[in-house]
């Protein structure tokens, strides 16, 4: 099977390439960080350096392909509202386009359930829930993303959509490094009252996820489905865990969540005049996440899908504190 993965040198991205050249697919590994492609290329598989901001490239990219992933995005709490539209707007419309001119078999779009979140806790959100005003540049422009895929269906391509939630695991450059960082240098408290319960996502069940949209049934087709582990956990006690078995010290201060969305707002507001600035070590979205549970309804996945988690959330902590361990 020919596929093209955008996003390659990302996380997700990166597990699902190495899964599809595991599995005998010619896939082409589309990414704009050298020196993840080349690591890439050492492992036999097919790199390009582009940006997916630039149409022709894309066009060309695409031609002959059967499937294509759009894993790539920019991801973050903080930003320039204009990259962000570049990349995931503007991004997603030229993969979309590049996908109908090609007569590409199926598009296997990555969303975010980010666009469900607002400053409280969600539980069991179902994909047709009324959704909130977007707390951030990266939910807004992914829902205008989603858009642009739904113009696409609309024209006559065969896409479908997911929703993947928290992902961790071996590769992880995000959720858990940015914890571990601030473990060590012991500026995390809790935040909150400590009970709330979150969803993760395994990396590898996304990629299993990812794989069940390229033959999914008719019926799916124009959808977006969430994915979880399935597994809700105490965010507070998985941290304990981690400080436990990689020997660090267990947050002790309690901070209730007024104090410290309060204390974020004000951060925000200094760094929003500076010019460039870069993230502000305290975020509000960062302050829910870790304050407010939020769990999502993947009833859909299971049954439409066949989604089923294979690996749980403790063994895919236990997966990645091993992996952690021999690289520090």
């Amino acid at each position: 099977m020919k596929s093209l993965v955008t996003g390659a040198t990302g996380f997700l991205g990166g597990a699902l390439t190495r899964r599809l050249h595991s599995m005998g697919w010619d896939v082409t590994a589309l990414g704009r960080n050298p020196l993840r492609l080349n690591e890439l290329k050492d492992e036999g598989i097919r790199p390009l350096r582009a940006d997916i901001t630039q149409k022709d490239d894309l066009l060309a990219t695409c031609k002959n392909q059967e499937v294509v992933f759009h894993c790539a995005a920019l991801p973050s709490p903080w930003g320039n509202y204009e990259k962000f539209y570049q990349a995931n707007v503007i991004g997603t419309r030229n993969v979309v386009q590049a996908c109908l001119k090609n007569n590409v078999r199926r598009l296997v779009h990555v969303s975010t359930p980010s666009i469900y979140f607002s400053y409280r806790s969600h539980l069991n959100v179902k994909e047709n829930d009324p959704l909130p005003e977007p707390i951030s540049a990266y939910a807004a422009t992914k829902l205008l993303a989603e858009e642009e895929v739904d113009k696409g269906f609309a024209a006559g391509l065969a896409v479908v959509s997911i929703r993947p939630r928290a992902l961790f695991g071996e590769g992880d450059t995000v959720i858990f490094p940015r914890l571990l960082s601030r473990l060590k240098s012991g500026r995390l408290p809790m935040l909150g009252d400590g009970e709330n319960i979150v969803d993760l996502t395994y990396i590898q069940n996304v990629v299993d996820a990812l794989l069940l949209c390229v033959e999914s049934p008719a019926n799916t087709l124009g959808k977006k489905y969430n994915i979880s582990n399935g597994e809700p956990v105490k965010i507070w006690e998985l941290v304990n865990r981690i400080c436990d078995e990689l020997n660090l010290p267990r947050p002790t201060r309690k901070i209730s969540y007024k104090t410290a969305a309060a204390a974020a707002t004000a951060i925000e507001f200094v760094y929003s005049l500076i010019p460039y600035s870069p993230e502000p070590p305290l975020t509000r979205l960062t302050v829910s996440m870790l304050s407010h549970s939020a769990t999502l309804d993947i009833s859909a996945a299971r049954d439409e899908l066949g989604y089923q988690p294979k690996v749980s959330v403790a063994e895919g902590v236990e997966r990645f504190l091993k992996w952690w361990k021999e690289r520090h």
